[in-house]
């Protein structure tokens, strides 16, 4: 997207949580605006989790805050966070696996009194994720983790956010589905408004779905651009993101930058 000057729908400032006596995040300071793919990219124990749950409210910060629309959120419960229309999708889905499909998405929705729009809210998610129409009346714990990991956004995307947080969903996929997952994500992005914080291993796939890129090591920010530009800073790609030299690309990544993503 074009980027513009007007205030981010979501500000972290200076952010600081602690595990006990360590520290996972020291430092962080990000913004994403309305319909912006923003990727947070790093090794595993970079604090990329940490970030997206202290975010979401799920932990609390030792110092710094998060202002979402302007308005402080930090110090709030995850549930009322999640009513402001910050809503996360967390590592693993977590859905309801003796739900049906149906129920799990409607759990979605549980807090929301515009019966008319969530009607229609459904109709747009079996739009993106035609299979969760298909196997509406089947518990959740029967999908393959690709449909589970559908399902979980799905379901998050039920309750009218403004902002999707995803934890890792390429998780446990195969290549195939994870740029089926992403190409959704940018869809809906694109479609609705609705902006996106990723937290994602798989480096290639997000840069190439995402706007700005935020690039984490031992807890601490150290790259932000824009996606593109991410990847073509080659210390970057070779000590933060294990892509190896631009130029010697594989054959499925030089196949998704032919992909349409936005």
């Amino acid at each position: 997207m074009t980027q513009t000057h007007e205030a981010p729908l979501l500000e972290v400032r200076s952010l600081e949580t602690w595990y006990g006596p360590v520290m996972a995040i020291q430092g962080i300071n990000l913004q994403v605006r309305r319909g912006e793919i923003v990727a947070v990219l790093g090794a595993n124990g970079a604090g990329k989790s940490t970030l997206l749950n202290t975010i979401a409210g799920v932990i609390d910060p030792f110092k710094g805050g998060v202002w979402f629309e302007g308005q402080p959120v930090h110090g709030l419960d995850a549930d009322q966070v999640c009513r402001r229309g910050l809503v996360l999708v967390p590592e693993g889905r977590q859905i309801y696996p003796f739900l049906s499909v149906r129920d799990n998405l409607a759990m979605g929705a549980y807090a929301r009194r515009d019966r008319d729009a969530v009607r229609q809210d459904l109709e747009r998610v079996q739009a993106w994720f035609p299979r969760l129409g298909e196997r509406a009346g089947q518990h959740g714990g029967l999908l393959s983790g690709g449909e589970q990991q559908m399902l979980a956004i799905g379901r998050a995307l039920m309750s009218g956010p403004k902002l999707l947080l995803l934890d890792e969903p390429s998780l446990g996929l195969s290549p195939l589905l994870t740029l089926e997952i992403f190409r959704i994500i940018g869809r809906i992005a694109r479609e609705t408004g609705v902006a996106v914080l990723v937290v994602e291993q798989n480096a290639a796939v997000a840069l190439e779905a995402g706007d700005m890129g935020y690039v984490m090591e031992v807890g601490r920010v150290v790259a932000v651009d824009r996606c593109q530009a991410l990847m073509e800073k080659t210390d970057v790609r070779e000590s933060y993101l294990g892509l190896g030299h631009a130029g010697g690309l594989s054959g499925q990544a030089r196949w998704r930058r032919r992909k349409t993503w936005r």
